[in-house]
């Protein structure tokens, strides 16, 4: 469990900077896409605790994991785009390129 990688998607779902908005929205509805065709999709599965969609592979509810850009599929479906340490640097940049 990554969990640099968790609080990236969640913020990314949550507060998608508005630089990046369309590239996390187009990154999400792909891999999305592909989740849904997956056997590990929750929908597939009785998990009556977890009423969100989620990955029963890795345990990630789909809308932010599919919005983490250096998260990769546990069953190697779909890949990041970039490592974690680049996101996050990526993300500094933006905000602190708004606050100027």
């Amino acid at each position: 469990m990554n969990l640099n990688q968790i609080y990236l998607g969640w913020r990314n779902n949550l507060f998608p900077p508005a630089k990046i908005k369309e590239l996390l929205k187009a990154t999400s509805i792909e891999r999305l896409n592909i989740c849904e065709d997956c056997p590990f999709h929750s929908r597939l599965h009785n998990t009556p605790l977890r009423p969100d969609a989620h990955c029963t592979d890795c345990g990630c509810t789909l809308s932010a994991k599919t919005k983490c850009l250096s998260c990769s599929c546990p069953q190697n479906k779909w890949n990041a785009l970039m490592t974690t340490t680049e996101e996050q640097e990526m993300l500094k940049t933006i905000k602190k390129d708004g606050k100027k």
